[in-house]
């Protein structure tokens, strides 16, 4: 059986559900509304973020990669941004009123995630086209399409 390994990172895009709980989404739809924007820590931790057509190149990449190449290989954008720095990106590409808030850190919240793409350079020939710029302009156009009210919000009653 040919079996392929790889490792997803941080997706987003259209088409993710408003009330996913991704730091996204989240920010994002609270944007929108208006809403202060959260954020656990100082804000000092970072993330990568892979746009959805990005992650969808490299896995159809390794699914007709080279036959002896299985993996495990990491999907996903090595550029890395803090969560105030996303935050601030948002609230500025929407021209939301929203405050930007703190709270306590998670213990067990890493303060850097970021992939070592190199396998995947190597081995497919793949890595990230879509800058988070031009990703958060399509990812905020479709939050802002939709009929929020026909989406359930698990953290509301």
């Amino acid at each position: 059986m040919d079996i392929r390994v790889v490792r997803i990172f941080n997706t987003y895009g259209p088409g993710m559900h408003p009330y996913d709980g991704r730091v996204v989404s989240n920010f994002i739809i609270a944007a929108l509304a208006g809403e202060d924007i959260e954020i656990h820590g100082d804000g000092s931790q970072t993330r990568s973020f892979c746009y959805v057509d990005d992650l969808v190149r490299g896995l159809m990449a390794m699914m007709n990669g080279p036959e002896n190449f299985h993996g495990p290989v990491n999907l996903g954008n090595p550029g890395e941004l803090s969560m105030l720095d996303l935050a601030k990106a948002i609230v500025a590409k929407i021209d939301s009123k929203s405050k930007i808030t703190f709270t306590p850190g998670r213990a067990d919240d890493p303060t850097r995630r970021c992939p070592d793409i190199s396998l995947a350079k190597g081995n497919l020939n793949w890595e990230p086209r879509i800058g988070l710029d031009e990703g958060l302009d399509k990812t905020i156009e479709y939050f802002a399409s939709l009929d929020l009210s026909e989406y359930k919000d698990p953290t509301r009653k």
